[in-house]
Protein backbone atom coordinates (compact mmCIF):
# COMPACT_ATOMS: atom_id res chain seq x y z
CA UNK A 1 0.00 0.00 0.00
CA UNK A 2 1.48 3.42 -0.88
CA UNK A 3 1.75 5.95 1.52
CA UNK A 4 -0.56 8.47 -0.51
CA UNK A 5 -3.22 5.80 0.62
CA UNK A 6 -2.65 5.32 4.17
CA UNK A 7 -5.56 6.33 6.31
CA UNK A 8 -4.72 9.24 8.89
CA UNK A 9 -5.27 8.02 12.62
CA UNK A 10 -8.97 8.22 13.95
CA UNK A 11 -8.04 11.03 16.42
CA UNK A 12 -6.82 13.32 13.57
CA UNK A 13 -10.38 13.11 12.08
CA UNK A 14 -12.22 13.53 15.47
CA UNK A 15 -13.25 17.05 15.94
CA UNK A 16 -13.68 16.93 19.40
CA UNK A 17 -9.82 15.38 19.97
CA UNK A 18 -7.61 19.02 20.21
CA UNK A 19 -4.56 18.97 17.42
CA UNK A 20 -1.37 19.55 18.42
CA UNK A 21 -1.50 23.62 17.26
CA UNK A 22 -4.66 23.99 19.33
CA UNK A 23 -3.19 22.42 22.20
CA UNK A 24 0.29 24.33 21.76
CA UNK A 25 -2.09 27.59 21.09
CA UNK A 26 -4.20 27.14 24.40
CA UNK A 27 -0.99 26.13 26.48
CA UNK A 28 0.53 29.42 25.92
CA UNK A 29 -2.71 31.29 26.73
CA UNK A 30 -2.30 29.28 30.29
CA UNK A 31 1.42 30.30 30.87
CA UNK A 32 0.23 33.95 29.71
CA UNK A 33 -2.74 34.03 32.19
CA UNK A 34 -0.28 31.92 34.88
CA UNK A 35 2.12 35.15 34.09
CA UNK A 36 -0.38 37.66 34.40
CA UNK A 37 -2.04 36.28 37.89
CA UNK A 38 1.52 36.04 39.10
CA UNK A 39 2.26 39.67 38.68
CA UNK A 40 -0.81 40.43 40.50
CA UNK A 41 -0.30 38.45 43.12
CA UNK A 42 4.02 39.83 43.37
CA UNK A 43 1.84 43.61 43.73
CA UNK A 44 -0.24 42.64 46.03
CA UNK A 45 2.51 41.13 48.31
CA UNK A 46 4.88 44.39 47.65
CA UNK A 47 1.60 46.60 48.80
CA UNK A 48 1.18 44.52 51.87
CA UNK A 49 4.65 44.64 52.64
CA UNK A 50 4.87 48.82 52.08
CA UNK A 51 2.18 48.84 54.92
CA UNK A 52 4.49 47.22 57.20
CA UNK A 53 7.34 48.67 56.16
CA UNK A 54 5.67 52.25 56.73
CA UNK A 55 3.98 50.99 59.99
CA UNK A 56 0.32 52.31 58.46
CA UNK A 57 -0.80 49.45 61.09
CA UNK A 58 1.29 50.19 63.75
CA UNK A 59 -1.16 50.30 67.39
CA UNK A 60 -3.91 48.29 65.70
CA UNK A 61 -4.77 44.50 64.62
CA UNK A 62 -3.12 43.35 61.15
CA UNK A 63 -6.28 40.66 61.06
CA UNK A 64 -9.08 42.79 60.12
CA UNK A 65 -11.94 39.93 59.81
CA UNK A 66 -14.61 42.48 58.92
CA UNK A 67 -12.86 43.41 55.96
CA UNK A 68 -11.59 40.25 54.86
CA UNK A 69 -15.05 39.37 54.77
CA UNK A 70 -15.94 42.07 52.61
CA UNK A 71 -13.55 40.95 49.85
CA UNK A 72 -14.72 37.60 49.55
CA UNK A 73 -18.39 38.78 49.93
CA UNK A 74 -17.49 41.34 46.88
CA UNK A 75 -15.95 38.36 45.13
CA UNK A 76 -18.06 35.64 45.41
CA UNK A 77 -21.05 38.39 43.97
CA UNK A 78 -19.30 38.93 41.26
CA UNK A 79 -18.09 35.41 40.70
CA UNK A 80 -18.89 33.59 36.80
CA UNK A 81 -18.08 30.60 35.62
CA UNK A 82 -16.94 27.24 36.08
CA UNK A 83 -14.85 27.55 38.97
CA UNK A 84 -16.24 26.44 42.33
CA UNK A 85 -17.07 29.10 44.85
CA UNK A 86 -15.10 26.98 47.23
CA UNK A 87 -12.36 27.33 45.31
CA UNK A 88 -12.20 30.80 45.05
CA UNK A 89 -12.66 31.23 48.89
CA UNK A 90 -9.78 28.46 49.34
CA UNK A 91 -7.78 30.83 47.07
CA UNK A 92 -8.06 34.12 48.75
CA UNK A 93 -7.74 32.52 52.00
CA UNK A 94 -4.38 31.85 51.25
CA UNK A 95 -3.52 35.15 49.77
CA UNK A 96 -5.26 36.95 52.49
CA UNK A 97 -2.96 35.02 55.17
CA UNK A 98 0.08 35.50 53.35
CA UNK A 99 -0.61 39.31 53.25
CA UNK A 100 -1.37 39.33 57.16
CA UNK A 101 1.90 37.15 57.57
CA UNK A 102 3.21 39.76 56.19
CA UNK A 103 2.32 42.44 58.40
CA UNK A 104 2.43 40.49 61.56
CA UNK A 105 3.87 37.84 63.41
CA UNK A 106 0.60 36.37 63.00
CA UNK A 107 -0.36 32.63 65.13
CA UNK A 108 -3.60 30.76 65.73
CA UNK A 109 -4.52 28.28 68.56
CA UNK A 110 -7.03 25.92 67.84
CA UNK A 111 -9.06 23.37 69.82
CA UNK A 112 -7.37 19.62 68.83
CA UNK A 113 -9.79 18.70 65.60
CA UNK A 114 -10.13 22.49 64.47
CA UNK A 115 -6.66 22.09 62.42
CA UNK A 116 -8.06 21.73 59.30
CA UNK A 117 -10.94 24.22 59.65
CA UNK A 118 -7.89 26.74 61.12
CA UNK A 119 -5.95 26.02 58.14
CA UNK A 120 -8.82 26.46 55.29
CA UNK A 121 -9.27 29.73 56.46
CA UNK A 122 -5.48 31.40 57.85
CA UNK A 123 -3.35 29.09 55.22
CA UNK A 124 -1.40 26.65 55.27
CA UNK A 125 1.61 28.18 56.03
CA UNK A 126 0.51 29.59 59.53
CA UNK A 127 2.38 28.68 62.65
CA UNK A 128 -0.68 26.92 64.37
CA UNK A 129 -1.19 24.84 67.66
CA UNK A 130 -3.73 22.63 68.59
CA UNK A 131 -4.62 22.20 72.71
CA UNK A 132 -6.79 19.64 74.36
CA UNK A 133 -9.44 21.82 75.70
CA UNK A 134 -11.34 25.08 75.50
CA UNK A 135 -9.61 26.72 78.67
CA UNK A 136 -6.06 26.02 77.08
CA UNK A 137 -7.00 27.68 74.18
CA UNK A 138 -7.77 30.63 75.30
CA UNK A 139 -5.12 30.40 77.86
CA UNK A 140 -2.49 30.55 74.83
CA UNK A 141 -4.21 33.78 73.57
CA UNK A 142 -4.19 35.16 76.82
CA UNK A 143 -0.57 34.25 76.94
CA UNK A 144 0.11 35.77 73.77
CA UNK A 145 1.65 32.14 73.15
CA UNK A 146 -1.29 33.40 70.03
CA UNK A 147 -2.69 35.94 67.71
CA UNK A 148 -6.26 34.05 67.44
CA UNK A 149 -8.10 31.49 69.09
CA UNK A 150 -10.32 29.17 67.31
CA UNK A 151 -13.04 27.32 69.20
CA UNK A 152 -16.18 25.29 68.37
CA UNK A 153 -19.25 27.46 67.59
CA UNK A 154 -21.91 27.45 70.77
CA UNK A 155 -24.49 24.71 70.75
CA UNK A 156 -27.65 23.93 73.01
CA UNK A 157 -26.79 22.12 76.00
CA UNK A 158 -23.13 22.60 76.39
CA UNK A 159 -21.65 21.20 78.95
CA UNK A 160 -19.34 23.75 81.86
CA UNK A 161 -15.89 22.89 79.57
CA UNK A 162 -17.23 22.99 76.51
CA UNK A 163 -19.47 26.18 76.72
CA UNK A 164 -16.45 28.44 76.81
CA UNK A 165 -18.26 31.37 76.10
CA UNK A 166 -19.76 31.50 79.43
CA UNK A 167 -16.91 32.37 81.03
CA UNK A 168 -15.07 34.25 78.63
CA UNK A 169 -12.81 37.18 79.50
CA UNK A 170 -14.87 40.07 78.08
CA UNK A 171 -14.70 42.55 76.68
CA UNK A 172 -10.06 42.05 76.94
CA UNK A 173 -11.21 38.72 74.85
CA UNK A 174 -13.54 38.77 72.32
CA UNK A 175 -15.44 37.08 69.49
CA UNK A 176 -13.97 38.87 66.04
CA UNK A 177 -14.84 36.03 63.49
CA UNK A 178 -16.88 32.75 62.29
CA UNK A 179 -15.72 29.33 60.53
CA UNK A 180 -15.66 28.71 57.60
CA UNK A 181 -16.76 32.41 55.98
CA UNK A 182 -18.41 30.18 52.92
CA UNK A 183 -21.47 27.81 54.67
CA UNK A 184 -21.42 24.34 52.38
CA UNK A 185 -25.07 23.71 51.63
CA UNK A 186 -27.48 22.64 54.07
CA UNK A 187 -25.30 23.77 56.89
CA UNK A 188 -26.70 27.20 58.54
CA UNK A 189 -24.92 27.77 60.78
CA UNK A 190 -20.91 28.49 61.12
CA UNK A 191 -18.71 25.38 62.85
CA UNK A 192 -16.12 27.74 64.82
CA UNK A 193 -15.71 31.14 66.30
CA UNK A 194 -12.57 33.09 66.13
CA UNK A 195 -11.65 34.95 69.52
CA UNK A 196 -8.96 37.83 69.81
CA UNK A 197 -7.93 40.70 71.96
CA UNK A 198 -9.38 43.04 70.13
CA UNK A 199 -12.95 43.80 69.08
CA UNK A 200 -14.47 42.34 65.78
CA UNK A 201 -14.83 45.07 62.80
CA UNK A 202 -18.35 45.96 61.45
CA UNK A 203 -19.37 44.90 58.01
CA UNK A 204 -22.94 45.80 56.61
CA UNK A 205 -24.00 42.45 57.65
CA UNK A 206 -22.61 41.07 61.45
CA UNK A 207 -24.07 39.62 63.80
CA UNK A 208 -23.79 40.79 67.81
CA UNK A 209 -23.36 38.20 70.71
CA UNK A 210 -24.32 38.56 74.22
CA UNK A 211 -24.03 36.53 77.06
CA UNK A 212 -26.97 36.73 79.48
CA UNK A 213 -27.65 35.60 83.29
CA UNK A 214 -29.93 32.76 83.49
CA UNK A 215 -32.57 33.26 86.80
CA UNK A 216 -33.50 29.25 86.83
CA UNK A 217 -37.50 30.16 86.74
CA UNK A 218 -36.78 31.98 83.15
CA UNK A 219 -38.31 30.63 79.62
CA UNK A 220 -36.15 31.08 76.39
CA UNK A 221 -39.59 32.49 75.34
CA UNK A 222 -39.19 34.80 78.00
CA UNK A 223 -35.37 35.73 77.02
CA UNK A 224 -36.31 36.23 73.62
CA UNK A 225 -39.35 38.54 74.31
CA UNK A 226 -36.68 40.67 76.47
CA UNK A 227 -34.26 40.84 73.64
CA UNK A 228 -37.08 42.01 71.08
CA UNK A 229 -38.70 44.33 73.64
CA UNK A 230 -35.09 45.84 74.40
CA UNK A 231 -35.05 46.39 70.51
CA UNK A 232 -32.52 43.53 69.36
CA UNK A 233 -33.43 41.08 66.57
CA UNK A 234 -32.64 37.61 68.15
CA UNK A 235 -31.26 35.44 65.52
CA UNK A 236 -30.27 32.54 68.03
CA UNK A 237 -30.83 32.09 71.55
CA UNK A 238 -28.36 28.68 72.63
CA UNK A 239 -28.31 27.33 76.57
CA UNK A 240 -25.52 26.14 78.19
CA UNK A 241 -26.46 22.76 80.35
CA UNK A 242 -27.62 23.81 83.99
CA UNK A 243 -29.41 26.76 82.39
CA UNK A 244 -26.99 29.52 84.49
CA UNK A 245 -26.12 31.45 81.44
CA UNK A 246 -27.56 32.10 77.94
CA UNK A 247 -26.09 33.14 74.87
CA UNK A 248 -28.10 35.41 72.46
CA UNK A 249 -27.62 36.00 68.76
CA UNK A 250 -28.59 39.35 67.17
CA UNK A 251 -28.86 41.28 64.16
CA UNK A 252 -25.48 43.90 64.23
CA UNK A 253 -22.60 44.31 66.63
CA UNK A 254 -23.09 45.36 70.02
CA UNK A 255 -20.90 47.83 71.97
CA UNK A 256 -20.46 47.09 75.75
CA UNK A 257 -21.85 50.44 76.18
CA UNK A 258 -25.04 50.07 74.19
CA UNK A 259 -28.31 51.70 75.46
CA UNK A 260 -29.99 49.02 74.26
CA UNK A 261 -28.19 46.53 77.10
CA UNK A 262 -29.96 48.71 79.93
CA UNK A 263 -33.83 46.96 79.25
CA UNK A 264 -31.89 43.95 79.93
CA UNK A 265 -30.13 44.54 83.03
CA UNK A 266 -31.72 42.13 84.96
CA UNK A 267 -30.17 39.66 82.94
CA UNK A 268 -26.78 41.55 83.21
CA UNK A 269 -25.81 41.34 79.48
CA UNK A 270 -21.97 41.39 78.50
CA UNK A 271 -21.26 41.81 75.13
CA UNK A 272 -18.76 38.67 74.24
CA UNK A 273 -18.18 40.21 70.71
CA UNK A 274 -19.60 39.60 66.92
CA UNK A 275 -18.77 38.49 63.54
CA UNK A 276 -19.84 38.75 60.18
CA UNK A 277 -22.08 36.94 58.17
CA UNK A 278 -20.78 33.94 56.52
CA UNK A 279 -22.14 33.14 53.16
CA UNK A 280 -24.88 30.42 52.28
CA UNK A 281 -23.08 28.57 49.81
CA UNK A 282 -26.92 27.22 48.33
CA UNK A 283 -28.32 30.88 49.09
CA UNK A 284 -29.99 32.25 46.31
CA UNK A 285 -28.19 33.49 43.24
CA UNK A 286 -25.31 31.22 44.71
CA UNK A 287 -25.16 28.99 41.77
CA UNK A 288 -22.43 29.46 39.08
CA UNK A 289 -22.86 31.91 36.49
Amino acid sequence: MSAATIAPPPEAADPSVMQPAALAAARAEFDAIDDAVHDLLMRRAGLSAQLAAHGMKAGGASFRPGREAMILRRLLARHQGPMARGTVVRLWREVISSSLRQQSAFSVAALAGAEGLARGHFGLDTPLRAHPSPARVLAALSAGEASVAILPAPADGDEREAAWWASLDAPRLQVVAALPILLPPGQGQPSALVVAAFAADATPADRGLVRLERAPDTSRGALLAALAGAGLTPRRLILAAGGARALAEVEGLLRPDDPRLAALSAARPTVIGGFAEPVAEDAPGAAPG
